[in-house]
């Protein structure tokens, strides 16, 4: 009897320190996870993708928990934010930059135009959209939201520089794009391109070696005699 009592009494014990061990383990596989999935964030201004999350170790049944729990806000359909990352000066552009990727989590968008401009705080424009430059081949089954406009074109790496979660266009691709588009008034492209170079964040050898069109030549080679 006593003998049984013993075996008992160690099962017992297993069960317990088998439970205790996986809660253990649990814990710190949340706490892995968590963060996993801020180190991420953190390079986004807080924000992250479903697959992103899932990758840090968040099954996909459990992203709504997180929601109601208030530790997650979903700011768009497969985008996040962690509720508790500091506030950043421009969080929209961190968040429709995720909303560019493609299937395999690669950010195809790139501001540019009239956002791009505004970035570099060059000429008064005060762009109500944002702007941004996708591939050709870019394509989007869901509706495109209201604050976005899109522009088609493979723009180089070496046409670009990264933001805070974000990539956006040189200064002098900027103007060269905002005078191709045409839909923007001149005197507000003049007066970056003059800004920019007195900034010296364009050289006029950069100007002279630039790939344009020779109309878009001629209009650089005007507004910098009417600058000068």
């Amino acid at each position: 009897m006593l003998q049984k009592v013993r075996l008992g009494m160690a099962e017992t014990h297993r069960t317990i320190l088998h439970i205790c061990c996986s809660i253990v383990i649990m814990a710190q596989s949340h706490r892995d996870a968590s963060l996993q999935l801020f180190e991420v964030a953190q390079q986004q201004q807080g924000y992250f993708t479903t697959k992103q999350a899932k990758a840090a170790g968040f099954a996909e049944n459990t992203h709504p928990y997180h929601v109601q729990a208030g530790n997650w806000a979903r700011e768009h359909r497969g985008i996040y934010r962690l509720i508790q990352f500091p506030a950043t000066d421009r969080p929209d552009l961190a968040l429709w930059s995720l909303w560019s990727s493609n299937r395999k989590e690669e950010v195809e968008g790139v501001y540019s135009h009239q956002t791009a401009i505004s970035l570099f705080d060059l000429s008064d424009l005060n762009p109500a959209k944002l702007h941004m430059t996708v591939p050709r081949g870019f394509r989007r089954n869901s509706k495109l939201p209201g604050i976005l406009v899109l522009h088609y074109a493979d723009v180089p790496a070496s046409d670009t520089q990264t933001g805070p979660g974000y990539t956006y266009t040189r200064p002098l691709r900027t103007i060269i794009d905002l005078i191709e588009a045409g839909d923007v008034q001149r005197n507000f492209i003049r007066q970056a391109l003059a800004q920019a170079v007195d900034r010296g964040m364009i050289t006029r050898q950069q100007l002279r070696e630039a790939q344009m069109a020779e109309t878009t030549r001629k209009i650089v080679d005007e507004m910098l005699r009417q600058a000068a």
